[in-house]
Formats: structure tokens, sequence, C-alpha cells
């Protein structure tokens, strides 16, 4: 259940409570595929870093190790020693992320495994059931996910399809929770928005999902392809269609500055690979913007990645040390960068809360995102 505690403009400060305790929301999730955190960090580290929502892959963990193996070693909070809210997103994206893989028909999708080659379907209900052996606490909607620029006939038949496919993942799921034998017969259901950047298929879909009295929504189909002008738009014109009183989740967005711009449009869920996928690569997120720790000019840089910051990374080691660990092809280096990166997010988050709680996000968002960007300017006039 989510409770509005503040609002200030569209922004919203809400909690949501579920099965594995509270949920304070804004909030930034860590993307953990395959029930792991990329980078060799620990649910005991995600808990140091302030995480509160780790994200699981329902297709990844079906095609490798098994939904049913870890339904019968208890489910992913057991399996993965986690005690707090699990969301798992509903393979969806793989329709649209591994486009050679697949053909989508009115059941639902036939892939190939991207690991082995077998042969795989999964609909609506297959994508329940692998959810619910899961045992997470919010299961996504199985949807399509068109690319962003396709064109309109397309997006329309799709998003048709994947409203008709939602109705689908409702039935199947108040099915599953009503068994003895399910994990989590508390199991939350979260339905998906489309309609790639046509304002009118976006509107017309958000205000039909908005009646089915779901969990939560999302917003889809983002980030893939289109401007972040055009985003911005997107969620400008579609997110007061949907239920102001239930979660809203843009899926897989984004920057720092992406998500101040979304809080401000009333979004309280996200998640994003990039923390993770940058810290590998040598990039650290400061307030200062984005800095690539392999660059010559900190190899004798003896500061902390960011300074002040509580990360176990800033806490002990330097720009330098860091740096050398990259260079040398050490594990330790992307651990520690990971880790920063997953702390800087953790703790924006719960800025932009502590600003909505104190009616000043809009001061918050103009100042941070003017710190940001100052690194920037400096780069491109160096």
């Amino acid at each position: 259940m989510y409770e509005l505690l503040k609002e200030e403009g569209r922004a919203k400060r809400g909690v949501f409570h579920t099965v594995h305790g509270d949920i304070q929301t804004p909030v930034f999730m860590n993307v953990g595929t395959v029930a792991a955190i990329k980078g060799a960090v620990s649910t005991d580290d995600l808990k140091q870093l302030k995480t509160q929502v780790q994200l699981s892959n329902t297709y990844h963990l079906h095609v490798r190790t098994g939904d049913e193996t870890i339904k019968e070693l208890g489910g992913l909070h057991r399996f993965m020693v986690w005690d707090k809210p699990i969301l798992t997103d509903s393979g969806g994206f793989q329709v649209f992320s591994l486009a050679g893989l697949r053909k989508i028909k009115e059941d639902g999708v036939h892939f190939q495994s991207h690991i082995d080659g077998r042969k795989i379907f999964m609909g609506p209900e297959e994508s329940m059931q692998i959810q619910s052996n899961l045992g997470s606490t919010i299961a996504m909607a199985f949807d399509e996910c068109p690319p962003a620029l396709a064109d309109r006939s397309y997006v329309e038949n799709s998003v048709n399809r994947t409203t008709r496919w939602l109705l689908r993942c409702k039935e199947k799921m108040m099915q599953l929770n009503s068994r003895e034998d399910t994990i989590n017969r508390k199991q939350m259901l979260f339905g998906i928005n489309q309609g790639a950047i046509f304002d009118d298929i976006r509107i017309e879909h958000a205000k039909r999902i908005s009646e089915l009295e779901l969990d939560g929504y999302a917003v889809g189909g983002l980030a893939v392809g289109e401007s972040h002008e055009q985003m911005y738009h997107v969620l400008d014109v579609t997110v007061e269609h949907l239920p102001r009183k239930k979660p809203t989740y843009l899926m897989g967005v984004g920057t720092p500055a992406n998500i101040l711009e979304a809080v401000e449009r009333g979004v309280d869920f996200f998640d994003c690979v990039y923390p993770t996928r940058n810290g590998r690569h040598g990039h650290a997120y400061t307030n200062e913007g984005k800095i690539n720790l392999l660059n010559q000019k900190f190899e004798k840089d003896m500061r902390p990645i960011q300074e002040g910051c509580g990360c176990p990374a800033c806490r002990s080691y330097s720009r330098a040390y860091v740096r050398h660990l990259l260079k040398a092809k050490e594990m330790l280096g992307m651990r520690l960068l990971v880790m920063h990166n997953l702390y800087f997010y953790n703790n924006m988050m719960e800025e932009i809360r502590d600003a909505l709680d104190e009616g000043r996000f809009a001061s918050y968002k103009a100042e941070k995102l003017y710190a940001m960007s100052q690194n920037e300017i400096h780069h491109k006039h160096l």
C-alpha cells in the first residue's frame, strides 16, 4: 500500500508498505540482474550502501539456475540472503533487447536462449508463474517494449496486446496468490504503460490500465533510443493520467539529472545499470558530475573520490589507489567504484526525500543540476 506523505508541485514523497518492509520514495532500485550486483557487491554491502530495493531479472533467472530450483531453495530472498523488498521485471524488456532471437505472437513470445540456444516460450501466465516461483515482493506485468521510434500502427497494435496481456497477468497472479504452496502470497503487480513517443497512445493506455486497480504503475519503453527532451515530454503528458495514490515507476532510467527531472514530474521508483556499469569501466559519480578515474590526472590524487562521501571506498581509499587498481586489472578497483556509485545514487535519493519533506525540492534540484553541469562545462573547455 502506498501512502502519499508530501507533495511539491507534481513531485511526490511517499512510503510504500510491503510484506518485506517499507520503501521510502522516491527510491532508486539497485539492479542485480541474476540475483547479484555486478562488481562483487554482496547483500551485506548493499545494506551499507543504503539500498532499499534490489531488482532481478525474470528471463535471466529462468534460463540460468531456473526459477523452479530457486523456489525449491526457498525463493529469491532466501537464495540471495536479502530480507528487504525485491522487484522482478517480467522478461518483457528482453522481448526488445533480444529482438534477433524472438517471435511475438498473441499467446506470448518464443525465444531462443541467449546462453545455449534452446527454445523458450514466455507469455503473461509463464512470466507470472516464474515471478511467483522467485517470490519477489513486486512482480512486473509482461509487456512488449516497442522501439521508441517505431511507426504508429506497430505501436498501436503492440500497446493493445500489452493491455490484453496485462489482464491475463492480473488473473494469473490472483490465482497464484491464492495457492497454499506460493512463497509470497502477498506478491504485488505493477502494470506498464507503453506507447513510444505518441502522446495520445500513451495517455489512452495510461487511462485504460489505471482502471485495473493495480498495486503500482510503470512507464516503460523510454531510454530506448529517444532524446532526453522526448522522454521528459512523455512523462509530462503521461504521469498525470496514472493514479497519484499509487507508485509510479520509470523503468531503466537513468542519469542523476534524469532522476531529478523525473521526480519533478511525479515519478517514485527508478532503476538503472549506469552506476554499476560505469563503475566497472572506471567512471565515478560525484556532486561535480562524472569523472573518469583512468585519466592520468588522478595518478597522484590522494583525495577520496568524493570529499565527505560516507561510502566504503571514500572512507578509506584515494583516487590514486582506485586508479592504480583499475590499471592493474584488480577486481577490488571495480568493486570500490561500483560501491561508491551505488552509494552516490542512494544518498542522492535520500537528499531528494529530505528536500521534499522540507518543501525545498525545487531549489535542491537547481543546485544539484548546476553543480553537476560545472564539470561537464569544464571538460569541454579543456
